[in-house]
C-alpha cells in the first residue's frame, strides 16, 4: 500500500498547481516544502494564461482579482535599434482581446501563499518546513521520497507518483535520468534589488514591465505597488566581472550605465524592509533537461527547465507544466489513458511551449533590429496568420498559435488561449482539437486527458 497517490516536492506556483489539481480529483496528495510561507521568490511578472486560465481552473481567479496586485496590460521596451521606448499590449492578440487582455505584477510572498493555501483547501496535505532528501526506487519505478520533517527526523513517504517542483536547486531532478543542459546563448547573470518611490510610466501603461537594454545587458523594472519596484540587471557573461566584488557598488554602476532606468530612479531610494532590503544574484539560469519524466517521477517548473526572463515566462512555464503533469497523473490513476501516452503528451506540449520562448529569444537578442523585426520574427516562429504585432503579443502572452511541429492542422488555439476560454466558460468551452497528430485532448473539466473522437 502506498501512503499517498501523489507526493509533490515544492510549494511554489508549479507545486501548488499540480497538488491542487490532483487533490481536486479526490487523490491523496502530500506536498512538502522546506521553507515556511510566506517566503521570498523572484519571478514577479505574470502572463494572462496563468491568471485567466490556470488560476481559474484552480478556483482562484476571483481571489487574485481582489488581491489588489498591479495590473499589467503588456510590456514596454527600450530595446534594439529604436532609441525610443516602444510598447506592446496583450490586447493586440485576438486570443487575449477583451476581458482577458491583462495579467498582474505580484509580490511572490503573497501570490505563492495564496496558491499554497488553495492547494490545502482543495484537499492536499501541505507540510511546510519539510525538506526532501531524495527519492526511493523500487522495481525500476520511483515509489517515494525520503525527507526530514519539521523536527529534523528522517521520514519515508510512498506514492504512485512523485512530482519534483522544487526549483532550480532541486535535489531530485537527477533521478529521472538524462542531464541538465545550460544554454550557450543565455548564460547571463542577474543582480537585483528593490526601490521605493520610483517613477511610473503614464497611464494606461503604468503597470507594464519595462525592459531597457544597455551595452552589457538589460534591466527589468517591475512596479509591484504604488511605491515598490523590482529592479534587476541582467548582465552578459562576458561582462560578469562588473558584478564581482562589492555588489552594492556594482549595482549602482550598472544603473548609471542605463540612462532610462537611472532617470526612473532619480527620486527613488532603496527599500529597507525585509525581504526587499538586500541585493540578490542569480547566474547561469537558462537550461533544459534531456529527460523530463520517468516511471513514477515527473519534473515541472524550474526543476525541469528555465529560460531568460525577458518575457516573464517563469511562472507561466511552471504552472503550465504543472497542469500538464496533473492531467497525466489524474488520467493514469483513473485508468482512462495509459501512463506512457499521458506523459508523452505532457512532454510534447511542455517542450513545444519552452521552444517557442527559446527560439524567439534567440532573435530578440539581436540588438541591431527594431520592434517591427521582432514582431515579424514572432510571426514566423509561431506560424501566425494574422498581423505581426498580434503574433508578438500572443507569443509573449503565452497563447501562441498553431502546431509547432510544422505539420499545421489549421488555425488551432494553443493551450494558453484555450485555458483562458475555459476559465471564462468552464465546460461550455467544449472539446479542443489535438495539438499534435494522434495526440490527446483535455476533458471538458480540464483536469484529465482523453482520446479525441475520430
Amino acid at each position: 500500500m502506498n501512503d499517498h497517490d501523489v507526493i509533490v516536492v515544492g510549494g511554489g506556483p508549479g507545486g501548488s498547481t499540480v497538488a491542487g489539481l490532483t487533490a481536486a480529483e479526490g487523490h491523496r496528495v502530500l506536498l512538502l516544502d522546506q521553507e515556511t510561507f510566506p517566503r521570498y521568490q523572484i519571478g514577479e511578472s505574470l502572463l494572462p494564461a496563468t491568471v485567466h486560465g490556470i488560476c481559474a481552473l484552480l478556483g482562484l481567479r476571483e481571489e487574485i482579482e481582489r488581491a489588489g496586485f498591479v495590473r499589467k496590460r503588456g510590456g514596454t521596451f527600450r530595446w534594439g535599434a529604436n532609441p525610443e521606448p516602444w510598447t506592446f499590449t496583450f490586447a493586440a492578440s485576438e486570443r487575449m482581446a477583451g476581458p482577458t487582455s491583462y495579467a498582474y505584477q505580484v509580490e511572490r510572498t503573497r501570490f505563492d501563499t495564496m496558491l499554497l493555501d488553495n492547494a490545502a483547501r482543495l484537499g492536499a496535505d501541505v507540510r511546510q518546513g519539510h525538506r526532501a532528501l531524495g527519492t526511493v526506487r523500487e522495481d525500476g519505478r520511483i515509489s517515494g521520497v525520503r525527507y526530514l520533517d519539521a523536527a529534523g527526523r528522517e521520514q519515508l513517504a510512498t506514492a504512485r507518483f512523485v512530482v519534483d517542483a522544487s526549483g532550480h536547486r532541486s535535489r531530485l531532478h537527477h533521478a529521472v535520468g538524462g542531464r541538465r543542459e545550460y544554454s550557450p546563448h543565455f548564460r547571463n547573470l542577474a543582480l537585483f534589488g528593490y526601490f521605493l518611490d520610483g517613477h511610473r510610466m503614464p497611464e494606461p501603461d503604468s503597470g507594464n514591465i519595462l525592459c531597457a537594454a544597455f551595452d552589457d545587458g538589460w534591466f527589468w523594472y517591475i512596479p509591484l505597488s504604488a511605491r515598490l519596484t523590482s529592479v534587476g540587471a541582467v548582465v552578459k557573461r562576458e561582462a560578469a566581472a562588473k558584478v564581482q566584488g562589492d555588489p552594492e557598488a556594482a549595482y549602482a554602476a550598472l544603473i548609471a550605465e542605463c540612462p532610462l532606468v537611472k532617470e526612473f530612479l532619480r527620486d527613488a531610494r532603496r527599500a529597507d524592509e525585509p525581504p526587499y532590503d538586500r541585493l540578490r544574484v542569480r547566474k547561469d539560469y537558462s537550461y533544459d533537461r534531456t529527460v523530463l519524466w520517468c516511471p513514477g517521477l515527473v519534473l515541472v517548473g524550474d526543476a525541469a527547465c528555465f529560460i531568460d526572463p525577458v518575457f516573464s515566462s517563469g511562472v507561466h512555464l511552471a504552472t503550465y507544466s504543472a497542469l500538464l503533469a496533473a492531467r497525466s497523473i489524474n488520467s493514469t490513476l483513473a485508468g482512462t489513458v495509459g501512463e506512457d501516452r499521458c506523459f508523452a503528451e505532457f512532454e510534447a506540449r511542455y517542450r513545444r511551449e519552452f521552444a517557442l520562448f527559446r527560439d524567439f529569444l534567440m532573435s530578440f537578442y539581436e540588438m541591431r533590429a527594431d520592434e517591427h523585426t521582432y514582431f515579424r520574427s514572432a510571426q514566423r516562429i509561431t506560424h501566425h496568420s494574422g498581423t505581426a504585432d498580434a503574433a508578438f503579443a500572443g507569443l509573449v502572452g503565452g497563447v501562441s498559435s498553431t502546431d509547432f511541429s510544422g505539420k499545421l492542422l489549421g488555425e488551432v488555439l494553443a493551450e494558453g488561449a484555450q485555458l483562458q476560454l475555459r476559465g471564462l466558460l468552464g465546460e461550455a468551452a467544449g472539446i479542443e482539437p489535438p495539438m499534435f497528430p494522434g495526440g490527446l485532448v483535455p476533458t471538458p473539466g480540464g483536469r484529465r486527458w482523453q482520446v479525441p473522437d475520430v
